[in-house]
């Protein structure tokens, strides 16, 4: 086994864990935002969930540990992170409600029933292609640059996926509001609410934002901040709430698995 081939295996949450890749693709704070915004925006707990571009499963375990009851269907293609993706939900022995596909999201999003799924959610890449250089490892390559489209392929999947009373939530590039709310507008579903994550206080613009859309129209956006570090590195309770949200408990000094300093593009 070279160093590449080295997995840790760390806590999702209370219930659960992932095996990760050392030197690999790792989850990081922009997964757990996103997780933490989805299963705060329901009214009800989700009987379908959906996730995109799944890679090792972070969000779909996540989402299922708030939600025991709830049926999984994660779409992933990229082949070894698909790989850590089946090995992560056999680990947490969640094969009897979680249906994996492997393939590209925007074509196998379309073999699933139209409109059923409560909760949607992605974290996409948002690198488009050309504009930054691409890792030699496949996986963080992956993860980093938009290889089988950004943002407005993952709302085109969500759009045929989520129900008339559903949710989509995902995970996207703070510095382009405008392209996020386009994509939206694009395939018929409406921003509910948009979450933007500042890596530290005081800094000018968002690290990434998390938007929730819905089908149907429910007034005007909500914007608010989500402040990770204070202005000397301590991380805020708004940013503990996140992990304590799915029963880790940390302080504003513990370390932590996952990186909440990431550049756009989540490449971690």
């Amino acid at each position: 086994m070279t160093s590449d081939d080295l997995l840790t295996c760390d806590p999702i949450t209370a219930k659960y864990s992932v095996f990760q890749r050392a030197r690999g693709h790792r989850f990081s704070i922009d997964d757990r935002a996103t997780a933490f915004v989805a299963v705060s925006s329901l009214a009800r707990a989700p009987q379908r969930a959906l996730d995109l571009g799944t890679g090792i499963g972070s969000v779909l375990l996540m989402v299922a540990s708030v939600f025991p009851e709830a049926s999984l269907v994660g779409i992933e293609a990229q082949e070894e992170s698909f790989a850590l993706l089946e090995k992560n939900v056999a680990h947490n022995a969640l094969t009897h409600r979680t249906r994996l596909l492997h393939g590209d999201l925007r074509e196998r999003t379309l073999e699933l029933p139209a409109q059923t799924f409560d909760l949607v959610t992605g974290t996409p890449p948002y690198l488009p292609l050309g504009t930054a250089t691409g890792s030699p490892d496949p996986q963080r390559r992956a993860a980093r640059i938009e290889l089988r489209g950004g943002i407005e392929a993952y709302l085109a999947a969500a759009a045929h996926a989520v129900s008339d009373d559903g949710r989509v939530v995902v995970c996207a590039d703070g510095r382009s509001p405008e392209r996020t709310l386009t994509a939206g507008k694009q395939t018929g579903l409406h921003a509910l609410k948009a979450v933007h994550a500042i890596a530290r206080e005081g800094n000018p613009s968002p690290l990434f934002s998390v938007w929730t859309f819905t089908r149907s129209f429910a007034g005007a956006l909500v914007e608010e901040p989500l402040v990770l570090r204070d202005a000397a590195g301590r991380r805020t309770e708004a940013s503990l709430a996140i992990p304590r949200a799915f029963g880790l408990h940390t302080t504003s000094t513990a370390a932590t698995v996952e990186r909440d300093d990431s550049a756009p593009g989540h490449d971690r």
